[in-house]
């Protein structure tokens, strides 16, 4: 089991690293945003008790037609008498489906489009593309505040897009990773604290929140470590960490962010909401392709550090549910 485990995220990783995303119609996140779309207006109501409890169903179904959809797999690979082929099919699918879950190379394309509308002196396309990455308005953005929000979203995406989804996995296998998935997007989606969506998101958002916790501050401080091997300034990222993790409306986000802000000796800002970081606030190209060096090195660190000696121990005393 334990070696099984390691090849399905070792061909998650490797697939990512090296193809990055599929398109969307062939991405499984982009059915969940699609299904989730199509039930908000289903389940919006004026009494916003029952809007939460839309909020609730709304993952609920999510969450179980993903589950479905894995077993499904898993009992198909079942079926296939002989053994080494049935581990060697439910390894490489395995793979192909934990990759869905997770965004290196995703992440790393989204950050470098703003970079190229900047290098081109378009600041309205940067707005545009760090629009589809953070939830900030951008509209009225100046080029370090786009940087900022591009250095944020790279610390916050390392937990959302990739840590979260691995960590997930190591305790309850591949329905773990997606579940985690659609409780992420619904709360990318909906969980937002505006009158549209405050009650029907508070479910997902509080979720997310629980099931975040963890994995943020694990990552967080792998992020330390990763600093300390590319020869970034891992002392003051885990002294920024500290003093500034809490400072974020979020109880998880400013793990990462701070830790990112420290690494690179920078500030980052969300206008009228918070500081990270004793740095300049002027940010430059370079150091957004230092922080995609600490996503990348964090994650391979993570996988090492943290999802294959959960899978070891919960192996060892017979809990892991992995197929």
């Amino acid at each position: 089991m334990i070696f099984e485990s390691m090849f399905v995220i070792g061909i998650a990783i490797i697939l990512d690293f090296v193809f990055g995303d599929p398109k969307n119609k062939y991405h499984p996140t982009a059915w969940i945003g699609i299904l989730i779309a199509k039930l908000v207006p289903v389940v919006k109501n004026k009494n916003p008790t029952m809007e939460k409890l839309g909020g609730i169903i709304i993952v609920v179904i999510a969450s179980s037609i993903t589950i479905l959809f894995v077993l499904s797999f898993e009992y198909g690979a079942s079926l296939i008498t002989i053994e080494y082929v049935s581990i060697i099919v439910s390894v490489v699918i395995g793979g192909l489906l934990l990759k869905t879950t997770i965004a290196i190379r995703g992440m790393e394309n989204h950050a470098k489009a703003v970079l190229s509308s900047l290098n081109s002196k378009n600041l309205e396309m940067a707005r545009t593309n760090l629009s589809m990455i953070v939830k900030r308005n951008t509209k009225n953005l100046d080029k370090n505040h786009i940087l900022s929000g591009v250095l944020e979203s790279i610390s916050e995406n390392t937990v959302d897009g990739i840590t979260g989804p691995l960590f997930y996995y190591a305790l309850f296998g591949l329905s773990g990773a997606f579940v985690y998935r659609v409780i992420n997007t619904a709360d990318s989606m909906i969980g937002y604290k505006t009158d549209i969506f405050k009650n029907v998101g508070w479910f997902a958002a509080s979720c997310d929140t629980v099931l975040n916790y963890i994995p943020s501050r694990l990552t967080g401080l792998i992020m330390i470590v990763s600093a300390a091997i590319l020869q970034n300034n891992w002392k003051e990222s885990y002294r920024i960490m500290i003093r500034d993790g809490k400072k974020t409306e979020s109880p998880n986000a400013g793990y990462t962010m701070a830790a990112l802000a420290g690494a690179l000796e920078t500030k980052f800002e969300k206008i009228n909401h918070y500081n990270l970081g004793n740095g300049e606030i002027t940010l430059t190209n370079k150091q957004v392709y230092a922080a995609i060096k600490i996503m990348k090195l964090t994650s391979i660190l993570f996988v090492g550090m943290v999802s294959i000696p959960i899978i070891s121990l919960l192996t060892l005393v017979g809990w892991w549910i992995h197929a």
